[in-house]
């Protein structure tokens, strides 16, 4: 039987600033610390959201990525830091995020998962953060979060534009595969085009909120929702998401 932890004294405090939140309270909170989070990506977007979901009080993460630390990462990849290059990106932001939350389980995966492996980390998890850089990864982990019916909070950063958006995969909304056919992805990285530092913050932050609202049922939701953000204008802009009835994910499944 699994244990988290118990919301004592001392937590209550630690937390106080957001249980007096109305939506979140003692019960919200609760939920938090027994929820289970994934996120695949531990670079800008994984960074930024990892902090928030951890700092938040969520009682397990777990940290998918394959890649090592460079030099390159440091303007943009938060919990990472000069000491840590060459060494693992998920050890790295697992020390990190321990400093700031020694209650939080965290558990690190540093391969590149197949179907099956992934599948089976999706089913642990009540919620997925999708902090991943190209497309063909994005398409495998919806398409994952679809079978197993997983919620889904997508994020994307490049250049000075980011976008953020939640599927639930009840088959009642869209899933990724319906907005890549409305609104294809160019298949860059950041490698290719650059992106500006603050803007992996801005998105990964914002898929920390939909993380921590969907756990604890506090606000609205960006479900069948494209949120765009320009870092340029620092303008947001939302486009609403057509569930495809034809998409190769979700559109032949009841």
């Amino acid at each position: 039987m699994e244990h988290f932890p118990v919301l004592t004294k001392n937590l209550a405090l630690r937390y106080a600033r957001q249980i007096l939140l109305p939506g979140i309270d003692l019960e919200g909170q609760e939920a938090l610390m027994a929820a289970k989070v994934l996120i695949i990506g531990a670079g800008g977007l994984g960074c930024a959201a990892a902090q928030y979901v951890v700092s938040a009080g969520t009682g397990e993460l777990t940290l998918v990525d394959d890649d090592q630390v460079e030099l390159s990462n440091l303007h943009r990849q938060v919990l990472h830091t000069e000491q840590d290059i060459g060494v693992k990106k998920v050890v790295s932001a697992k020390a990190s995020l321990l400093a700031n939350n020694s209650q939080c389980i965290i558990n690190t995966i540093d391969l590149r998962l197949d179907d099956n492996a992934l599948s089976q980390q999706i089913a642990k998890h009540n919620v997925v953060l999708d902090c991943s850089d190209n497309l063909a990864t994005r398409q495998q982990i919806n398409r994952l979060c679809y079978s197993n019916r997983t919620p889904l909070i997508s994020g994307a950063a490049i250049r000075f534009e980011g976008q953020v958006s939640t599927y639930l995969m009840d088959n009642k909304g869209p899933c990724y595969q319906c907005l890549s056919q409305v609104f294809p992805e160019q298949q860059l990285t950041c490698m290719e085009a650059g992106v500006i530092p603050p803007l992996v913050g801005i998105i990964g932050n914002l898929q920390a909120l939909e993380a921590i609202k969907y756990l604890t049922g506090a606000g609205e939701l960006l479900t069948g929702v494209l949120q765009l953000f320009d870092a340029k204008s620092s303008e947001f802009q939302r486009f609403s998401i057509p569930k495809n009835p034809h998409c190769d994910v979700c559109a032949h499944h009841k």
